[in-house]
């Protein structure tokens, strides 16, 4: 076995197979970083027709979405390029499936990996970065938005470009806010808030039993996340992980137990439904109109306005405080173009798809269709957009959210070679802090300490 398959067996080893749901200045000597991306000519000079094979994870709108998309593409790139896009089940499959195509050595020309799989990604060095290509074809990046193209930068390149890439909201059930005498208009900012309109949005019936319940979220370890960056704080060291590897998470500060036990508080109140870790539960409670407020990403607001009975309103996502600097970093996931295996063409053809689905007409169409935010800033000029946001306001929160972000570590997301797994060590803590086991402080501290010998296991492993 040589050097290079020994070290990426070991990548693939201290990462493990348990992904469900992020990086040094340089990706180091003989990294992704390094790839060469082929020029125009490799398409020119390919025979017949190069296939793409484009593993994705969109189901549902998002996937009849992306469909019309490849569609589009394929039809304008007849007899010279054919993308094949292939489900591959939940953002987790897909990097569990990617990783044994690795080993297998039959991995997909174009993948999309969710945005804690960036460092493993980047450490796997199995991808041609997307500033190779743009510097190739001296493409201009600029018009990605700043905060989605601050995630994805490492070591100051851009080493996935963002597809879907989303924002977290407070989604509203406006009909209640209005039948319990509050404005849908002025929704609540921080937690505390939040907390007071959960009381009074909560509804009994005559015999006592809970009809309605103030707020509701999944127990998902990315809202944690958001409320961190929200607060300014950093959720891993090294800047989150941006200057240097990172080599300890720091969730069990302050500000990550605030969170932890202002939600439990809830649930133990009675003010808040606990309907567990699948996200799945909690969006089917709010729209059944069984909880007021919620949780969730941009992606599923187009569903949410066509599924629910009541008016969906939005709302910035909540703070901890008054006070707080800091702001959301984007959920969602990027476009990968892997290298060894692939010719070329193969290579070549995948960029040229990637570059057709991050241009304006091809964005504005995938929000529209979707509730993703466009990664495009100017796919928001685009006629349908506006036309589509006059009609449908809730979309135009995310933007306001995004654009009022200040790109800072904070706010880029933490990159950890294991964040998958410290995502779910965050929700364990959090069922400990509602139970009652543990406090949020200690269930934190206790998650932090389990999760060490990953990340020291992890980190050893890619140098």
């Amino acid at each position: 076995m040589s050097k290079w398959s020994l070290r990426l067996a070991a990548v693939l080893a201290a990462a493990g197979l348990t992904l469900t749901a992020c990086s040094s200045s340089s990706s180091g000597p003989g990294s992704s970083a390094d790839a060469a991306a082929p020029g125009p000519q490799a398409l020119d000079q390919a025979q017949g027709v190069t296939t793409v094979t484009f593993w994705h994870a969109m189901t549902g709108q998002n996937a009849t979405a992306l469909t019309s998309l490849v569609n589009a593409f394929n039809a304008a790139h007849q007899g010279k390029i054919e993308v094949k896009p292939l489900f591959q089940g939940s953002y987790d499959d897909v990097v569990a499936k990617y990783k044994a195509s690795v080993q297998q050595k039959a991995t997909p020309s174009l993948v999309q990996v969710y945005d804690i799989g960036t460092r493993f990604m980047i450490d796997s060095r199995q991808t041609v970065p997307a500033q190779a290509f743009a510097d190739k074809d001296s493409y201009a990046l600029d018009d990605i938005e700043p905060n989605i193209r601050n995630y994805y930068t490492v070591g100051g390149k851009l080493a996935s470009m963002p597809f879907n890439s989303s924002m977290p909201l407070l989604y509203l059930d406006a009909d209640a806010f209005r039948e319990a005498g509050l404005d849908p208009a002025a929704p609540p900012r921080t937690l505390a808030e939040l907390g007071e309109a959960a009381k009074k949005l909560t509804k009994k019936d005559a015999s006592g039993q809970t009809v309605r319940y103030g707020f509701g979220a999944a127990v998902y370890g990315w809202f944690v996340e958001e409320l961190i960056a929200e607060s300014g704080t950093l959720y891993c060291d090294q800047d989150n992980g941006r200057t240097r590897k990172a080599g300890k998470v720091l969730f069990d500060s302050a500000q990550g137990a605030q969170a932890v036990q202002w939600w439990a508080d809830l649930v133990k109140g009675g003010y808040a439904a606990n309907t567990g870790r699948v996200p799945a539960d909690a969006q089917a409670a709010f729209k059944a109109g069984k909880v007021a407020m919620h949780l969730e990403s941009t992606g599923v607001l187009r569903g949410y306005t066509e599924a629910a009975k009541f008016t969906v309103a939005t709302a910035p996502y909540p703070r901890l405080t008054a006070n707080d600097q800091g702001g959301p970093a984007i959920g969602g996931a990027s476009l990968w173009i892997d290298g060894p295996g692939h010719s070329a063409a193969e290579q070549r053809a995948s960029w040229e798809f990637v570059k057709f689905l991050s241009e304006p007409a091809q964005q504005a169409a995938w929000h529209t269709g979707t509730g993703y935010f466009p990664v495009n800033r100017k796919a928001l000029d685009d006629p349908k957009d506006k036309e589509w946001l006059a009609r449908y306001p809730q979309f135009q929160t995310a933007i306001d959210e995004l654009h009022a972000t200040k790109p800072t570590p904070a706010t880029a997301g933490c990159l950890l070679g294991v964040m998958p797994q410290a995502r779910k060590g965050v929700e364990t803590a959090v069922e400990q802090t509602v139970s009652g086991a543990k406090t949020a402080q200690q269930a934190l501290a206790d998650a932090a300490k389990d999760l060490q010998p990953a990340i020291d296991s992890y980190n050893a492993s890619v140098g």
